[in-house]
């Protein structure tokens, strides 16, 4: 049944079936390397001297040490 976790996980394990075990893996690759518009996947360098995906390392990691809770 489309629309909940069950038919997610019989989905993802016919898809992995069909295509190899790492499906989604090549899929998630083909998405980041055809970025046109300087996203997560560019190469080139920015203002801050940072390249996309180490920016988006950055950002991640900011908003994760801000998302912790602190002490109760």
């Amino acid at each position: 049944m489309s629309g909940n976790i069950s038919g997610g996980v019989r989905a993802a394990k016919t898809n992995k079936k069909k295509y190899g075990r790492d499906f989604y893996q090549r899929i998630g690759a083909l998405g980041g390397t055809k970025s046109r518009n300087c996203g997560f996947a560019s190469d080139v360098v920015g203002e801050d001297g940072l390249t996309g995906f180490e920016r988006a390392r950055t950002a991640g990691s900011l908003g994760g040490r801000k998302s912790k809770r602190g002490k109760a």
